[in-house]
């Protein structure tokens, strides 16, 4: 059994070495123009110096491109993957076919990782990303392990899973807070990526506080529990999967460098001794609750459907 790639999104460059040496081996950055929900705002020089870091201690970048373009924004495209292509990023996420399309042009060497959130639901979709020419295809959150699983051994490019970290329920392109607030005579600006974002709802009847905030692209619902399946990693491992994500959006540094460390130890230990790690798991589990924040539960997902969000 191979390895799998720890795969984390950081704050800030500086985040980097620390994460590197809690054992990450790749990062998810870059700017909210063309990426949706990312844990910092990554401008070209922070993109730039971020490559330069990794690339130090063999470590990959991957920049997200994942928003849905409209016909305002084609027109940047071309020069941003040329940039990323120039200073060696190692592939960009994308959902929108118009970033496949520019990239084939100006950058045909980059690597593509096909993520649209909530369609990478089996093989056959992953594999026909794959055809157009994507290298990894990256699972929704919705599907169980069963299917990850499946479509894993079905699959003619790389399988990408989250594990740990908040999901997003719900985005409008729509800024639905700043029309309520203005429709209440009341005036809500859009913050930028280095303020916090505090605005919860708030369900009483489950006691459930849901996230939400408004950027560029528009209106996010995050989920009301983060993910968290340090304890259920051995299909996953079994099946060789190629890359574990641990989303940072709205965590600290030192709660990620703590979550992927334990990660990290969780799947160097199967791999060495999977019946020590059948031993030691629940140990991880409850050394992350631990320093999870009070109104974040821990939960599984979808993986073994026991989430109703």
């Amino acid at each position: 059994m191979k390895k799998p790639e720890l795969l984390v999104t950081p704050t800030k460059v500086e985040d980097i070495s620390r994460l590197i040496k809690a054992g990450a081996t790749a990062f998810i950055i870059g700017e909210e123009t063309f990426g949706l929900r990312l844990a910092g705002e990554f401008k070209k020089d922070d993109i730039r110096e971020a490559v330069t870091v990794a690339h130090q201690s063999a470590a990959k970048v991957y920049v997200a491109m994942n928003a849905l373009f409209h016909n305002d924004k084609l027109p940047l495209l071309p020069d941003y993957i040329s940039f990323l292509a120039e200073i060696g990023v190692d592939a960009i996420v994308f959902g929108d076919p118009a970033v496949l399309m520019v990239a084939r042009e100006v950058a045909p060497q980059m690597k593509l990782h096909w993520n649209t959130e909530t369609t990478a639901t089996n093989y056959f979709t992953a594999n026909y990303w794959g055809k157009k020419g994507a290298k990894r295809a990256v699972m929704a959150r919705e599907i169980n392990m069963d299917a990850i699983v499946e479509t894993k051994e079905n699959a003619e490019v790389e399988i990408e899973v989250q594990v740990h970290g908040m999901t997003c329920m719900f985005q409008s392109k729509r800024t639905l807070l700043g029309n309520y607030m203005e429709f209440q005579g009341k005036d809500l600006k859009v913050e930028g990526r280095s303020k916090d974002r505090t605005l919860i709802l708030h369900d009483p009847e489950r006691d459930a506080k849901y996230p939400i905030f408004e950027d560029e692209n528009g209106t996010h619902i995050m989920s009301p529990n983060d993910i968290c399946i340090i304890d259920e990693l051995e299909d996953m491992l079994e099946a060789g999967v190629d890359a574990f994500k641990i989303d940072g959006i709205l965590k600290s540094v030192d709660y990620l460098e703590k979550v992927t460390a334990l990660f990290n130890e969780a799947v160097e230990l199967f791999l060495r001794d999977p019946d020590a790690y059948q031993d030691k798991k629940y140990y991880y589990l409850q050394e992350i609750e631990k320093i999870q924040p009070a109104n974040r539960k821990l939960d599984t997902g979808f993986f073994f459907k026991e989430t109703v969000y």
